[in-house]
């Protein structure tokens, strides 16, 4: 019985999508993808390309917002806010953020931290790991990884079960539970100068997370987040490429990434 319902959602997911007739972003996201061989695949990490990040803690501006300002601007990430004005925290949807220290690197010793470190904010996204968790226990496939490395979410195939969200040790996915279509930034489908139509809006009771900018990749741009940082805090490259900037940043800095103890290779690295 489990395995012909399992059967029955993976169809469903398939003609949910051809249904839609859903292209442009969707398509672009996953050229060159097969998402029945989604999981990491050794030999692509090893010789292809491998997107990843340096973020650069002592460059990051505190305050500053705007990565994710820029990020979920032009993802249609919704907004949702109370009756009074505030953040509805209860069903926030979050793809790039800041949290704290001792959040963001818990496995480390925080023991005689300087006060500004201890104080200090960083910012936190999917790490795309090598071996994303999530992807083993998608039971639709929703969520694959590309040979790039880039972990990606197909919206059409989530059926909301949020194992995904289960596994992923770094809380970087976020699940609508409410309609994200009727979010205060997106009220207006098509005429709120907040709504972007080169990318696709979801659906409530789906999961959703950052993506690399691979619709920005598809066009040889470098994710939105990289290029607005007005602090420069971000390098985005190949770390295949022994050539490229990244692989140059990590080879004259001491980095970390995050929860590297449980073998998920983590594909962004943290200057601290």
């Amino acid at each position: 019985m489990e395995d012909s319902r399992r059967e029955f959602l993976k169809k469903a997911g398939v003609g949910s999508l051809v249904g839609l007739g859903v292209v442009s972003a969707i398509s672009v996201i996953a050229e060159k993808t097969s998402i029945a061989s989604s999981v990491g695949d050794a030999a692509a990490d090893a010789s292809g390309t491998r997107y990843g990040l340096v973020i650069d803690t002592k460059k990051c501006i505190e305050d500053c917002t705007v990565c994710s300002d820029v990020c979920h601007a032009i993802h249609n990430v919704p907004d949702h806010r109370l009756p009074d004005g505030k953040p509805d925290l209860k069903n926030e949807i979050k793809w790039i953020w800041k949290e704290p220290h001792v959040n963001t690197f818990p496995s480390k010793s925080g023991e005689f931290l300087s006060d500004d470190l201890a104080k200090k904010h960083h910012v936190v996204l999917c790490n795309h790991c090598k071996e994303p968790p999530c992807v083993r226990v998608c039971p639709t496939k929703a969520t694959f990884k590309r040979a790039d490395g880039i972990v990606l979410m197909d919206f059409h195939r989530c059926i909301g079960c949020r194992f995904c969200m289960a596994a992923c040790p770094y809380g970087s996915r976020s699940f609508n539970w409410k309609d994200p279509r009727q979010a205060d930034n997106l009220k207006v489908i098509g005429k709120d100068t907040g709504f972007d139509r080169e990318f696709p809006t979801r659906e409530r009771g789906v999961v959703e997370k950052c993506n690399l900018c691979a619709e920005r990749l598809a066009k040889g741009l470098i994710p939105a987040c990289v290029e607005k940082c007005p602090g420069k805090a971000m390098t985005f490259g190949d770390l295949n490429d022994k050539g490229s900037e990244i692989r140059k940043v990590l080879a004259s800095n001491s980095t970390i990434q995050r929860k590297s103890e449980l073998g998920t290779g983590p594909s962004v690295f943290y200057i601290v």
